[in-house]
């Protein structure tokens, strides 16, 4: 047989299995770089290709474009990808060093007067978009785009001059939250989740999820979906479920819910995999190829919240 080149990547999972069944999706549909990701964490595949494929979305500023985050598309750096970036690095233990020093400074220039992140930069305009993401000349700063930055840059020890109004700002837009949308309450999550001051990041917790709770953000009863509103940009049954803000047992957001609503939003999530072995993608559908690569992340995602909280994948 002739060799290709490509080092085989051990099997792992019995034939049938979630895991076996994602695998066979994500050959066959994922980026390189989802295949890399999903290599390294259920194949005990390497790092180092996870950054090369990672590499292909890099720009001279440090940023990241390229459709990284699938629903924003053209070669631009925009921070929603930079942060996508930051999320893979932390995911293979690369999250620090002279990349995330580059990265900072990157950080610096795209910030707004208030020294945090807009999500969408007006340098987007001309190129596809989600219908659902607003590019405007003067974007404000957003909870979404800079709270899992500046968390994932506290969690892994990174010290740099942008951290310090980006993690006030982050701060005082946590506290402040009355009426979130579902996707700030995840952004806050990762914030408050390696926020440095840890007495008054289990007292925003705490408050945040009261207010998860009374809105009815969070699904409880899976089996009573029409009790529990759909936040804008999110198809028709797009809801969220204890899972999605508690991705992990260690989250501070574990504690907003019961050991029986968390069970219930576990099976519910198992339940969701597809024929075709994927996991949905609850936003609105706007075009084919970022409704495919987003299902790929979807799907990583899903299998890595059902390990963590020791449910069977394969």
């Amino acid at each position: 047989m002739a060799d290709t080149g490509a080092s085989a990547l051990p099997r792992t999972s019995p034939a049938g299995s979630p895991l076996f069944r994602a695998e066979q999706f994500v050959w066959l549909t994922a980026r390189v770089l989802e295949q890399r990701l999903f290599a390294y964490h259920f194949l005990r595949g390497p790092a180092d290709p996870v950054e090369t494929a990672l590499d292909a979305y890099r720009n001279e500023d440090a940023g990241y474009g390229h459709g990284l985050e699938p629903d924003l598309r053209g070669p631009v750096s925009q921070p929603l990808h930079t942060a996508r970036a930051l999320r893979v690095l932390d995911a293979v233990g690369r999250c620090g060093g002279q990349r995330v020093e580059r990265v900072c400074r990157y950080l610096t220039s795209a910030s707004t007067a208030d020294g945090a992140l807009p999500a969408v930069r007006p340098a987007q305009r001309g190129y596809p978009v989600a219908p659902f993401v607003p590019v405007t000349d003067d974007p404000p700063a957003e909870l979404l785009a800079t709270g899992p930055v500046v968390g994932l840059l506290h969690r892994n020890e990174v010290w740099h001059a942008w951290l310090f109004r980006a993690t006030d700002f982050c701060w005082r837009t946590v506290e402040s939250l009355e009426v979130p949308h579902p996707r700030e309450v995840e952004a806050a999550v990762a914030f408050l989740d390696a926020a440095p001051d840890r007495p008054r990041a289990r007292a925003a917790a705490d408050r945040l999820g009261r207010l998860v709770r009374e809105r009815r953000i969070a699904v409880l009863d899976p089996d009573r979906l029409d009790a529990y509103p759909v936040a804008a940009g999110y198809a028709p049954g797009g809801h969220h479920f204890p899972h999605d803000f508690a991705p992990t047992p260690e989250s501070l957001a574990r504690a907003w819910f019961t050991e029986e609503e968390m069970s219930r939003s576990l099976d519910h999530l198992s339940a969701g995999q597809r024929e075709d072995g994927g996991w949905p993608v609850r936003r609105l559908r706007w075009a084919e190829a970022p409704a495919l690569e987003a299902r790929s992340l979807a799907t990583i995602e899903a299998l890595r919240t059902l390990r963590a909280y020791g449910r069977f994948v394969g």
